[in-house]
């Protein structure tokens, strides 16, 4: 059985890595040509593409980089063509995808789609053209499987791999860190660390009793962040430690994105942050329907975590927030919220059911 992956972000890698080991667990003979990264190496594929080189967010870079988007999508027009695989499995990154699956659909290829693309959130229309051009949907959302089946489409609930992601991280008592630790978290991307990076270290004089440590992205080189370190002598960086990171931090401050719910599975009180392109920013907000950006709100439907967006992501809200997370009520009620998140999420074992569904899907 031969597939070729898409996932183009480093939360698709590390998931899409995990399914393909299930996978191989469950048919041996499987082969993957992949868009990904390391994880997705590891695991057996043969990658083409990083996804460090993918990596563009919000409408105004989209538009900036649209030569080396042609271009890309292009070239991997032609490389499935020429791997002729029994089925594309695309992971989230549903901007390029998308598009593949229309033209894959055309030609008749099998589409299978893991971790949905989030039109429940906004531009909720796509969801015909989901249905016209992917064969079956795999979601890791509790709601998100009626959300789909209310069109029509063959849809199943695997749960969430994050859950298999960090049952595999047992607490590393190897690492050293200091008791009181604040974790950085300001993503992986080049455009989220230059706008969040010196917002999140501009609070740092005003805990001199704690040590601030920022979780630096394993794709992006040390020049990315000496600029704004420089200032702040006394802040460290890590680099892949992040979940070590976490695991002994008190607090954290943390870009929205799937380390929103990370964080909270490893039950570190945080803060959410996230500012964009300012044209990019009100584009969104015309297009989004739901009332939080974060993983965490978004699951529980509650503001469990606080969401400081654009704006409101400035040093004076971000200082007023972690004195709160480092108070020991705030933080245990939080922590308790938490609990309440992992409920709604159950049990392990989506990266196996997940493969077992594209295997069954491929008999």
């Amino acid at each position: 059985m031969k597939i070729y992956l898409i996932a183009g972000e480093a939360s698709g890698d590390l998931h899409a890595g995990n399914m393909l080991k299930a996978l191989k667990q469950i048919r041996p003979e499987t082969e993957c040509r992949a868009w990904g990264g390391d994880k997705l190496t590891e695991a057996g594929a043969t990658v083409v593409k990083h996804y460090r080189d993918l990596a563009f967010m919000g409408f105004v870079e989209v538009i900036k980089h649209l030569g080396t988007i042609l271009r890309n999508l292009s070239f991997c027009k032609k490389d499935i063509l020429e791997y002729n695989p029994d089925a594309l499995v695309f992971v989230d990154y549903p901007g390029f995808n998308m598009r593949i699956a229309r033209w894959a659909k055309k030609r008749g290829i099998r589409v299978i789609y893991y971790i949905s693309p989030q039109i429940w959130a906004w531009r909720q229309s796509r969801v015909h053209r989901i249905k016209r051009d992917v064969d079956k949907m795999l979601v890791i959302l509790p709601f998100e499987k009626s959300f789909y089946e209310r069109f029509g489409m063959e849809t199943t609930y695997v749960g969430h791999p994050l859950l298999d992601a960090l049952m595999g991280e047992p607490r590393n008592e190897n690492v050293s860190y200091p008791a009181k630790t604040i974790a950085l978290l300001p993503g992986s991307r080049k455009q989220e660390i230059q706008r969040i990076l010196p917002l999140m270290l501009s609070v740092t004089p005003f805990f001199p009793d704690y040590n601030f440590v920022v979780a630096a992205a394993k794709e992006q080189p040390d020049d990315m962040y000496a600029p704004w370190l420089r200032a702040y002598p006394n802040v460290r960086i890590v680099r892949d430690q992040t979940y070590p990171l976490l695991q002994h931090s008190v607090a954290a401050l943390v870009k929205s994105g799937t380390s929103t719910l990370e964080t909270a599975l490893l039950d570190v009180p945080q803060v959410v942050c996230y500012t964009s392109n300012r044209v990019s920013y009100y584009i969104a907000r015309l297009l989004i329907k739901v009332r939080y950006i974060s993983l965490v709100n978004l699951i529980a439907d509650a503001p469990i975590v606080t969401e400081l967006i654009q704006d409101e992501l400035n040093t004076d809200n971000i200082k007023t927030e972690l004195e709160k997370l480092l108070h020991p009520e705030f933080a245990s009620k939080m922590k308790e919220n938490y609990a309440v998140l992992r409920e709604k999420l159950g049990s392990g074992g989506a990266s196996v059911r997940a493969a077992q569904a594209i295997s069954d899907s491929l008999e």
